[in-house]
């Protein structure tokens, strides 16, 4: 298979690397945004390409239910289907049937759960998540996991876990015995580390996933659904600690820009979250001195862009007045230029992060950068 990872450059925990996959290598740390359903919301995939975004995530639970894993694979696969040439990564749907908290129900052989879109029953198992990832097509595939809330008890959390790791093996057959149909080996399947904020259950995990096969990457779940931020960075620590350093990490769901740069600074390699569009959407900004509500009176007339030291199109060309105008209005492009500001921020800021550790200066820059965002208090969209 074409995939391989390089270490390029490391500062204490924080790491520069080169994630090869077939369509096209990936720098790391990188931020990955996120195309749910085929589609990063509101952007042109022309203008994830142009701002340096290298890989992106779509999600098998939602295109499996609309327009279907099937017709996406009869229409050429999602890189086809969605206009992008570079890297895909797809979620299981692990955390989607995690939300859907009073429409599914958990058993050994997988979880039944309700369509949010028309209430109709569906069952996913590692074998059937399989087949979807393997219909859509993607570089990346994860495993189907079982997801629980950050804050569970132990006896919960272990549950879950070796439920996973059980279920991890599942889909390394199902994977197999596709290959054997097809031929084709072109996709990585990456494990998932569960175990919730319990250190011994995440080595465990851990331990358990690497003693199962040679695996091209490691995804982190589990993480940045309800637990405490220091719980977050202390399994991150936890975790660092047990995997094997030759291959990429990728933290799951985390795209905060405070929380990418301290999981950088504890060996991620990868991230992926819908927060940038989802809180462009709704008037809140990423900047390096903490995040703005630009729908607040303050902006009326402020004649600067959302962050000078920006070079995305937004901030190239518009001001924080004209854009909070545009929310005042309800004009769609407001939400445009949010959302893709938002994105170019935190692929800009990897890209920094990146530099930093290759020219050894990123324990100095990271403690800079988190202390200028944290100066001033940040006000929720």
């Amino acid at each position: 298979m074409s995939f391989s990872f390089e270490l390029l450059a490391q500062e204490d925990r924080a790491r520069a690397g080169r994630f090869q996959t077939p369509h096209g290598d990936v720098e790391t740390p990188a931020f990955m945004a996120v195309g749910t359903l085929a589609t990063v919301k509101a952007l042109d995939p022309a203008e994830l390409e142009a701002m340096g975004a290298q890989m992106i995530l779509a999600n098998a639970y939602h295109l499996h239910l609309r327009p279907g894993d099937a017709l996406i694979r009869e229409l050429g696969g999602l890189h086809q289907f969605m206009g992008w040439s570079r890297p895909i990564l797809t979620d299981s749907g692990g955390f989607q049937v995690f939300s859907l908290a009073s429409l599914r129900t958990v058993d050994e052989d997988g979880v039944e759960f309700r369509s949010h879109i028309d209430g109709s029953s569906h069952r996913f198992t590692p074998e059937s998540v399989m087949e979807i990832e393997r219909n859509l097509g993607a570089d990346v595939i994860m495993q189907f996991d079982h997801v629980i809330p950050g804050q569970s008890d132990y006896a919960a959390a272990r549950d879950a876990s070796e439920r996973s790791v059980r279920w991890l093996e599942r889909c390394v057959r199902a994977l197999e015995e596709l290959h054997r149909e097809d031929g084709r080996r072109t996709q990585a399947l990456f494990p998932i580390v569960q175990g919730g904020i319990h250190d011994e259950l995440r080595v465990a995990a851990a331990k358990a996933i690497v003693d199962t096969g040679e695996w091209i990457g490691f995804g982190i779940g589990g993480l940045s659904v309800g637990e405490a931020k220091p719980d977050m960075y202390r399994i991150l620590e936890v975790v660092d600690g047990t995997l094997p350093a030759d291959r990429p990490r990728y933290l799951m769901g985390v795209g905060f820009p405070e929380d990418l740069v301290e999981g950088v600074r504890r060996g991620v390699d990868l991230f992926d979250c819908v927060a940038p569009t989802r809180m462009g959407r709704n008037g809140a900004a990423f900047t390096a001195d903490g995040r703005i509500n630009i729908k607040r009176a303050e902006y009326r007339t402020d004649t600067r862009p959302l962050d000078e030291e920006c070079d995305c199109a937004a901030c190239r060309r518009f001001t924080r007045a004209y854009i909070r105008h545009l929310f005042v209005a309800d004009e769609i492009l407001g939400h445009r230029l949010l959302s893709l500001h938002n994105v170019h921020f935190l692929v800009r800021l990897m890209r920094t992060a990146r530099d930093a550790i290759r020219m050894g200066t990123f324990g100095g820059w990271s403690r800079d950068w988190l202390a200028r965002y944290h100066s001033r208090s940040t006000i929720p969209a």
